[in-house]
């Protein structure tokens, strides 16, 4: 039973079939699931109330990284040893985790971050377009953080306690991808990337995956605040 680590699933307008979908896997694996809802048109608990997960609410949409931010403050408060961050629209594969989980487990990383760009096959299953726009937001994000990481801009990560004591994360939105690394730098935390696969879908592109909005993520590394 993995009761000490929670994988916190930011969740904004998905279809509750999608969630239940991406859920079960991780709660059969034993994983505490926190599902934090950031203010979507609808309360998704009573859809989801037969699933033995924690649902939090924000009663206004703030953004992915303030919803990730409720759950690791929950996560701390119920003495959480490991955070997973997962999102909620099917992407990512819930056996991957103890993957992203053993460096944390051997004690040679603080901080383990998913890389699509690691085994070729993963690679090739990016879209081509949002493929070269992933690579240019490499180079800013690490001219930005001055981590050179394969993959700048991948939602699957793991913190164990050290890190998620030391990370707090400001940006609301999609910038809190590179806060976090700029935090991971300036708190020295130990990273490691490894290998992740990304499951692209119509749903998950129709949410936001399609390689014309991946350009926003280039836009967002380049205006973030974090040296304001």
């Amino acid at each position: 039973m993995n009761d000490t680590v929670f994988v916190i699933i930011p969740c904004y307008n998905e279809e509750a079939d999608v969630v239940r979908h991406t859920v079960m896997p991780l709660l059969a694996g034993g994983y505490s699931v926190v599902l934090v809802d950031d203010g979507s048109r609808y309360d998704m608990f009573p859809l989801l109330s037969d699933l033995p997960l924690v649902y939090l609410r924000h009663t206004v949409n703030l953004g992915q990284g303030a919803a990730l931010q409720t759950g690791m403050e929950f996560a701390k408060r119920q003495g959480a040893n490991y955070v997973v961050h997962f999102d909620a629209d099917g992407q990512h594969a819930a056996e991957e985790l103890e993957l992203l989980l053993e460096p944390l487990r051997l004690k040679v990383a603080d901080v383990v971050l998913g890389s699509r760009f690691l085994r070729k096959e993963d690679e090739r299953q990016i879209p081509r377009l949002r493929r070269w726009v992933l690579l240019g937001a490499r180079t800013v994000n690490g001219l930005f953080t001055g981590m050179w990481l394969t993959d700048a801009h991948n939602g699957l990560r793991a913190l164990n306690r050290p890190a998620l004591e030391a990370i707090y994360l400001m940006e609301n939105r999609q910038a809190h991808a590179t806060e976090v690394l700029y935090q991971v730098r300036r708190s020295r935390l130990r990273t490691v990337e490894v290998p992740s696969s990304i499951i692209y879908t119509p749903y998950s592109k129709a949410k936001g995956q399609s390689s014309m909005n991946a350009f926003s993520v280039l836009i967002d590394l380049i205006l973030n605040k974090l040296f304001r």
